[in-house]
């Protein structure tokens, strides 16, 4: 099969398909994705379900497994829904939103949640409203100072530096000439650095409910200050609400965001969020090489083995991650929840997410401790 990045872009969204459909147990050969992007081009697609039928034709899914076939094509074209691995006894699936795929219609009246204070799977969507306030000096403070304290990583571009690992040859041969040979001083050279992407997930479940409004507003800051910055939601739904943040106006982000998820509030379903994470591959590759940070309670119901298996699935691509909790506020606070104790082995650091000044502090502290 050719090479992804040798297709023209057009042709990316089918071999991603392809890409989907293996990393969910379709046996997919590279033969069958070259014949389901030659069919596409032959039919000349009009409707989205041109491309669906071309794809049942050649990909050739098996009947028992239609309907996850039909969910995984929704997802990807059309942003939609995937499917979350629940009980018998549920029936409600997990949804994964981007905000590129257009605005969400916001939840009808008889379906807004009033409140939500305990870990629960059931889904109620609800709008939130985000109280005006004006931005504390602690968020004014860490926007002067995160630019040049986040954490960096090298690249493998160079630049002449005072002490560098390598031997500037070309400035040392410009110089060599100028003075007849005469090498006057060795010129050096060193890696370029640029700042490391920043994945932020934020749980808006209804036991975070009294520390949402300072973690989006924290959220919006770090997308000010970050040159590669991610952010999803994370409840009964995935939410990437990343382009909304990334608006200068705090109000005018803040209100959008609000739109755009709808389980404000409501239940927690933490491992089946972060798996829908990292089940699409446009999602997953924002993980890779970057710090993730999880504010959240951990507060995962039932099972906890979908939570533990994502996060390790999770530590394999991020370069660190750090979980940071409200429930840490306390100096004496050890992991009581069997979800945060199984993912303790998977993460970095388990941290105080108690209030915006903990939150600052910490980052700060990673890009220090990593230096």
């Amino acid at each position: 099969m050719t090479d992804v990045e040798d297709l023209p872009r057009a042709a990316w969204p089918f071999v991603e398909f392809s890409t989907l459909l293996r990393a969910n147990g379709f046996f997919v050969s590279p033969e069958q994705t070259q014949t389901f992007i030659q069919a596409v081009g032959l039919l000349g697609p009009k409707t989205v379900g041109d491309i669906h039928k071309a794809g049942l034709a050649t990909l050739a899914p098996p009947p028992e497994r239609r309907e996850e076939f039909d969910a995984l094509f929704r997802l990807l074209f059309l942003g939609q829904s995937i499917a979350a691995g629940i009980s018998d006894n549920e029936e409600e699936e997990l949804r994964a939103y981007d905000e590129r795929d257009g605005e969400m219609d916001p939840p009808e009246a008889d379906e807004i949640n009033e409140s939500g204070d305990e870990a629960t799977g059931a889904e109620t969507l609800s709008l939130r409203q985000f109280v005006e306030l004006d931005e504390s000096e602690i968020l004014r403070r860490f926007r002067r100072q995160a630019p040049s304290r986040l954490p960096r990583r090298q690249t493998y571009r160079r630049t002449a530096a005072k002490a560098g690992d390598r031997w500037n040859m070309r400035k040392l041969l410009r110089d060599a000439v100028k003075r007849d040979g005469e090498v006057m001083r060795l010129p050096k050279m060193a890696r370029k650095t640029r700042q490391r992407r920043i994945l932020l997930l934020v749980d808006v479940s209804g036991s975070m409910k009294q520390h949402t409004d300072t973690y989006m507003r924290f959220a919006h800051t770090l997308a000010a200050v970050s040159d590669h910055f991610e952010v999803f939601t994370l409840g009964t739904r995935l939410t990437r609400v990343t382009r909304a943040l990334k608006l200068r106006n705090r109000d005018q982000a803040l209100a959008i965001a609000a739109t755009l998820v709808a389980d404000w509030d409501g239940g927690t379903r933490l491992g089946d969020a972060l798996a829908a994470f990292l089940s699409v591959p446009r999602f997953a590759g924002f993980a890779r090489g970057a710090l993730t940070v999880v504010l959240s309670d951990g507060l995962e119901r039932g099972d906890h083995t979908a939570m533990t298996e994502a996060v390790e699935r999770l530590s394999r691509r991020a370069w660190r991650i750090v979980w940071l909790t409200p429930l840490a506020g306390d100096a004496d606070y050890v992991p009581q929840t069997q979800a945060l104790s199984s993912i303790l082995p998977h993460i970095d650091r388990l941290g105080n997410g108690a209030s915006t000044e903990r939150l600052c502090s910490e980052l700060i502290d990673i890009a220090r401790s990593a230096a």
